[in-house]
Order: C-alpha cells, then structure tokens, then sequence
C-alpha cells in the first residue's frame, strides 16, 4: 500500500511548483498559500527543500522564485523533439515577415502547453514558454483538433470544461465542430479574441505520419491590425512556412 503522507507530499511540492511557475518574476510566503491553498508553514517548509536544492532562491524582497535548474530539467526533453530543432528557423523567419510574436506548441491532453515564443515587433504578449491553455479557445488547439478524428474530438469535449474566457469563447460543440469544417476547409484556424481580448491569432498544423498533428504553431497580433485580408496574407505565409517544416522532418516534400 502506498505511502498516503508521502503521495500528499508530492502532490503539494508539485502544488507549489505550479505556484511558483505563475509567478516567474518571484512572489512571497502570503501569495503562495493563498494561492496554493496551503498553511504558511508547509509552504514554508517546503520552499526550504526547493531553495536548499537548488530548485528556488529567495531575493532581498522575500520574494521566491524558480531556478533555472528547473528548466534544465524540462529542457532536456524539449531539444529532444525533432519539431522543436527543425521548426525554429522557420518560426523566426515568419516573425521577421509578419512583425509579429511567433508560438509553436505541442498536446498534452485536452491542452496544448507553449514550447517556443519568438516575437518581431514592438508588441509584447504575455504568452510564455510552458503556459498550458485549452485546446478549445485557442487558434493552435483547433487547428490541431481538426486534424483528429471526429470520435476523438468528441472525447476530448467530453474530458473538457468550457469556459467563456472572453466574450468570444466557444463554449458549445456544435459551434466548435463548424469552426473544425472552417479549419479543414480553409488550411488554418483563427482565434478570434477567444483565448485573451484585443488579441487574434492565426494557426497552422503540423500533421505527422497520418495526417494527425500534435503540434501546431501561431502568428498572434493585435485585433485592429489582424483584420481579414491581412489574416489570409499571414496565413499564406504560415502555410508556406509549414510546407518547408515537413520537407525538413521528411514528411513533405516542397513545392
């Protein structure tokens, strides 16, 4: 039988890890057990073990932080994805084209979790690499559900809790499975204002063998400048640019 203090200790050491990733630029004790849920006396304890490997540092202010270590550990199995190594140059080069922030993410579940970022412009989002978001409301989650067979789509909604984020959320099927028709139709997704206001995105697939993708990635730019036209400019070049990433993963050749 398994250790019930010692299964409830990860879940909380976890806990606070999560905490502390919201957080990149450090937040102190109050803010973490409010956030955590947690007494102020286990989090302090185990902010103690995390500092004392090497995992967190404490500043002047009091305020905790997590260390790069923690990045070095997931880094590890971020450049171990081929997509991630081929797509990069790609990415960057669509950034410098559109002036705008570049994303490439990959599934997990009823996510998508943000591996890489590259922004052109002056324009700042607040996307990071890590962030986890539905696969619903975002433009890179449809594109790659429409890559999916409709009884996996199905289960995915099924597993998922809509929310309206914005004012724009898709929160019933019906109106995701004719978004998923527009998708397929069309070669690319939009979110439009669904996931964050003031911000529409473009969003291209990257199918593997099969023709399902895990992967996808995104231009996103300011909703007054992202208007129709120049949405189906910035779509030409994303699907060129995801024509050239598969010739280089040896699934396509260029055209």
């Amino acid at each position: 039988m398994a250790d019930k203090s010692g299964v409830q200790s990860v879940e909380r050491i976890f806990q606070l890890i999560e905490s502390l990733a919201a957080h990149p630029a450090g937040a102190g004790l109050q803010r973490l057990a409010q956030d955590t849920g947690l007494a102020k006396s286990t989090v302090h304890r185990l902010l103690a073990s995390l500092v004392s490997l090497g995992y967190a540092a404490q500043d002047e202010n009091g305020r905790y932080r997590l260390t790069l270590k923690m990045f070095e550990l997931s880094s590890g199995i971020v450049n171990s994805m081929d997509i991630m190594d081929v797509a990069k140059v790609h990415l960057e080069r669509l950034a410098q084209r559109t002036g705008e922030a570049v994303h490439l993410v990959i599934r997990d579940g009823q996510d998508i979790v943000y591996i890489y970022k590259t922004e052109s412009g002056p324009m700042r989002m607040s996307s990071r690499v890590g962030l986890r978001s539905p696969l619903y409301c975002t433009g890179v989650g449809k594109a790659i559900l429409a890559t999916l067979p409709a009884d996996e789509v199905a289960q995915i909604w099924q597993h998922t809790t809509p929310q309206k984020l914005t004012a724009h959320t898709i929160v019933e099927y019906d109106a995701l499975q004719a978004q998923l028709t527009e998708v397929r139709t069309n070669g690319y997704a939009i979110d439009d204002e669904e996931n964050e206001l003031g911000v529409r995105c473009v969003a291209v697939a990257i199918p593997g063998v099969g023709g399902r993708a895990d992967s996808a990635f995104s231009i996103s730019g300011l909703a007054p400048y992202m208007t129709p036209e120049r949405i189906r400019r910035i779509a030409t070049l994303a699907l060129d640019a995801r024509t050239d990433i598969m010739a280089d993963l040896g699934l396509a050749k260029r055209i």
